[in-house]
């Protein structure tokens, strides 16, 4: 918008230049403009980037608010890419507490940046609601600035309910999880994260003799399986907002199952038998399959994720604790291989890229542990600690971005996650 006698009027992205001059909008982030000093500009232009995209899927409720007063998307993440870029370039001008941050933050706003308060005066957004929102950017990037995409775990937060097994949580899209428990009932219990904040439990019935296994194979489709009271696998899903009954798949399960999907209607469940012996079923889209032996000698339940079409990764815990693995290619099933460690529980895996794969275990202390295939090899153990006092459960809806669950010391559901 051209500002005219104290208005904006016509193109919606004009921009007038100030004490520094503004940066030029490109899709997803910024280009340098012209500064006077190129290493500080390389430097803010980098550090923008890597916070914008750290945050950028967490200002969904801020654009929610502003199309209340009919913002469209574009100009809401026009003016929160503005905010980021502002409190990053005077992130050395305030002190104190985030919350002391932020709010000198915003005078900072208010009067060297007058401008996007003009662009937004003819909504006619509340006072009080617009400093909230433009506050709660302003605290994201404060909380994100010096972030390292590769390196950066939350903090443990507790999720309360009652667990009597692991948790399972599946992805049906990007920035939703939802979360599968066995009840003190035994009984399936759900609840969800829905892009800003996680709804109350769900009782899903069931009798459930293990901890559940969970996936997504498409936008809005959760299949769930359970050992049920005869060690037969039990199974029911989510579709079009309706949930189906539990059925029985047969089988004699010594354990949970796990489940992966590498295509559209296709479901590879996973369990170990009575011979301690793997064993795979699996529905083509029409049927199921009939039960496979895939050998190996597990000592816990197994774990299975897809990176791609036609690939599977199957990890269990070996005679002498440590991690196995078994893969198919699509053409065949490689032979079981040891990938060391010990450690007191099954293993969960996850996915965030193709021929990525995290995998998370239990340690002998409790404290939860984390190996990473990046494609080439296999890295070493990471102890991310806490007190886990179940199998971990994990899932990934970004490139960046992994979420490890399990049940804590008080029977409660705990959560952290990098990005």
């Amino acid at each position: 918008m051209k500002y005219i006698n104290g208005g904006y009027q016509a193109n919606p992205y004009y921009r007038t230049e100030h004490y520094y001059r503004q940066p030029n909008y490109y899709g997803y982030g910024y280009q340098p403009y012209n500064y006077h000093n190129y290493s500080v500009q390389v430097r803010q232009t980098n550090e923008f980037q890597t916070v914008w995209m750290a945050i950028r899927d967490k200002l969904n409720p801020q654009y929610k608010k502003l199309s209340e007063y009919n913002l469209n998307p574009a100009v809401s993440q026009y003016v929160a890419m503005q905010i980021v870029y502002f409190t990053l370039i005077n992130k050395d001008n305030v002190s104190g507490s985030i919350e002391q941050k932020m709010n000198q933050m915003f005078r900072l706003l208010q009067n060297q940046f007058g401008w996007i308060f003009a662009i937004l005066a003819p909504y006619r957004i509340p006072n009080s609601e617009l400093e909230r929102v433009l506050k709660a950017i302003i605290r994201l990037t404060l909380e994100h600035v010096g972030f390292t995409p590769e390196k950066n775990w939350s903090d443990w937060e507790v999720l309360g309910g009652t667990l009597t097994s692991g948790p399972s949580p599946a992805i049906t899209r990007k920035n939703r999880i939802d979360v599968y428990v066995r009840g003190k009932n035994r009984h399936l219990y759900h609840r969800f994260w829905n892009g800003a904040s996680w709804l109350g439990w769900e009782d899903l019935g069931g009798t459930l003799t293990s901890s559940p296994a969970a996936v997504s194979w498409g936008d809005g489709r959760i299949d769930v399986f359970a050992r049920g009271e005869d060690q037969q696998l039990i199974h029911r899903y989510l579709s079009d907002s309706s949930w189906s009954d539990w059925e029985e798949l047969g089988g004699i399960l010594t354990s949970s199952p796990a489940v992966a999907s590498w295509a559209e209607n296709r479901l590879d469940v996973f369990a170990r038998g009575s011979d301690k012996k793997l064993y795979h079923l699996y529905w083509n889209g029409s049927n199921w399959s009939d039960w496979e032996n895939l050998g190996g000698h597990l000592t816990s339940a197994p774990a299975a994720i897809s990176w791609g079409p036609d690939r599977i990764d199957v990890f269990a815990r070996g005679k002498n604790k440590a991690l196995e693995h078994i893969y198919w290619n699509g053409a065949s099933w490689s032979n079981w291989e040891s990938l060391g460690g010990e450690f007191t529980s099954s293993p969960s895996a996850s996915s965030r890229k193709p021929n990525n794969i995290d995998v998370f275990v239990r340690g002998m202390k409790d404290q939860l542990y984390y190996k990473n295939w990046n494609g080439t090899r296999w890295l070493d153990w990471e102890d991310l600690g806490g007190t886990l006092t179940s199998e971990p459960g994990t899932v990934s809806w970004g490139r960046n971005r992994i979420d490890v669950f399990a049940r804590g010391q008080n029977n409660e559901l705990i959560h952290k996650w990098r990005e």
